[in-house]
């Protein structure tokens, strides 16, 4: 079995031109044909950039999947019933059958609070492992964040895949660690640099999947059906499982 997975920064739905355009996601989603989507910077009754819009429940509905969310920060409000929460999300085609959250709030209240989603998938009776993730530019950080994914991961002996965006450079520090016990998908199956930041105009390459070694990465490429409905482009790879 073939199965497609992408990973995608949706900027909380605002385009490069900072209008927000919820539709614009949900319409690069459905033309990359992926079965299983990580997403980065999401709101959910956030606030008025997103005018409080639930955006991954919309977007699971439009598109006719099944959701998941894990919050990086999340604020309660006063005048409004539901919690402000911005963060990481899942959708599949596929069923999530169990969903775990880990927050990574090493300084508390100092810097924006970072998260990984973790959601088990049943795929044809089998079970995969998603991870969902978005790091912090701080070098301290990022290294205390890549070590504790690293741990995680290093419980699970299942087929896994780990996406998102990490803010690093291939060759960095946290790649040449990440790449020790998890496959750059890119590396294997795509061509050229990779770049997927900023969407009118790649330079940097910020945007990966990791893949344990139960997986066999056929396709990476990067999808441009529309670069401009968020600053970044999504990854798109394929896999046998």
């Amino acid at each position: 079995m073939v199965i497609s997975v992408m990973t995608y920064n949706i900027h909380h739905g605002k385009s490069v031109d900072k209008q927000l355009n919820l539709d614009q996601i949900g319409y690069v989603i459905e033309k990359s044909n992926a079965d299983i989507i990580g997403l980065n910077e999401v709101d959910k009754y956030f606030s008025n950039r997103s005018e409080f819009e639930d955006q991954i429940s919309w977007l699971a509905k439009h598109l006719k999947m099944e959701q998941a969310f894990t919050h990086s920060i999340k604020l309660k409000s006063r005048d409004r019933e539901n919690e402000r929460q911005y963060g990481n999300a899942l959708l599949s085609r596929f069923p999530i059958v169990n969903k775990k959250d880990h927050h990574f709030n090493f300084i508390k209240g100092l810097v924006e609070g970072r998260s990984m989603l973790e959601a088990t998938l049943e795929i044809d009776n089998k079970m995969l492992q998603v991870y969902v993730t978005h790091l912090s530019l701080n070098p301290f950080l990022h290294n205390k964040q890549t070590s504790s994914i690293i741990d995680i991961l290093s419980k699970s002996s299942s087929a896994s895949i780990v996406m998102g965006d990490w803010n690093m450079k291939p060759q960095s520090n946290g790649w040449k660690n990440m790449t020790d016990v998890y496959t750059d998908a890119w590396e294997v199956a795509g061509e050229g640099a990779g770049y997927t930041y900023p969407s009118t105009r790649p330079k940097r390459r910020l945007d990966y999947i990791f893949m344990s070694d139960h997986l066999s990465v056929t396709e990476a490429k990067i999808i441009k059906a529309n670069p401009k409905a968020s600053d970044h482009l999504p990854l798109r790879i394929s896999f046998s499982l």
